[in-house]
């Protein structure tokens, strides 16, 4: 009786034939990669900056000097608004709202003593604008590109612009591209200051409500908003292809 000596043949483990995760996934393209990251020199570099020139500089400084406050305001439209110079316009900016105040003065007025229209249609284009402007800056262009009013009475004293921005400009600028924006504008006829005799009384009745200033109109304005940049870069394009 013969004993079989011969011992079976253990097949190997799959740590011994299997390549580890850790190995497979490190190939030589994945280590080239790797390499390219490490090395700050093969990284894409930046674009840089379009330097201004000199004239560029000076318009983005006056643009923003004639939003400052009313005064350079004034002596910018004598110079490149006549007409809103002509017409007394004032700007004020506070917290929450932006106003604009049409003086009640003989070049405003119509044959019989009230606010004339076209004023009130012109100078509606020129407060949208101004508040537009001072929101974005100077390195913008600010351009009316439709514009509706909607007389409901007429005006015989000071009209005041109330502006209300349908979308948010402010997000609006900060995405760096062109758009439109819309100014719902409230027209309304300033109260003028009352006299003694007339203030004494109301002072004396506590019944008397004060009261309020009137509607005259309303206006909505659309207005195309472009980065100047972007003016420039289509002047090279232009070039270029010429």
């Amino acid at each position: 009786m013969t004993t079989d000596t011969t011992q079976p043949i253990s097949e190997p483990s799959k740590d011994t034939i299997e390549p580890s995760a850790e190995g497979a996934e490190q190939t030589p393209e994945s280590s080239t990669n790797q390499s390219t990251a490490s090395d700050p020199q093969t990284q894409p570099s930046k674009p840089k900056e379009v330097k201004r020139t000199l004239f560029e500089r000076a318009e983005a400084w006056i643009s923003k000097l004639s939003s400052r406050n009313n005064f350079w305001n004034r002596v910018c439209s004598m110079i490149w608004l006549p007409y809103a110079f002509r017409s007394g316009i004032k700007m004020s900016l506070d917290e929450n709202t932006y106003r604009a105040t049409l003086p009640f003065r003989r070049f405003n007025k119509n044959w019989y003593s009230a606010m004339a229209g076209a004023a009130l249609l012109g100078n509606s284009e020129i407060a949208g604008g101004n508040y537009v402007f001072s929101v974005c800056g100077g390195d913008y262009t600010v351009v009316c590109k439709q514009l509706e009013y909607k007389f409901l009475r007429p005006c015989h004293g000071p009209a005041e612009y109330r502006m209300t921005p349908l979308e948010d400009i402010h997000a609006l600028v900060a995405t760096g591209e062109e758009f439109n924006i819309t100014i719902r504008m409230d027209i309304v006829q300033v109260l003028v200051p009352m006299s003694e005799k007339r203030l004494a009384d109301e002072v004396d009745d506590p019944n008397a409500k004060p009261a309020k200033p009137k509607r005259v109109g309303r206006c909505t304005a659309t207005f195309h908003v472009t980065p100047k940049a972007h003016h420039k870069a289509k002047k090279l394009r232009g070039t270029k292809n010429a």
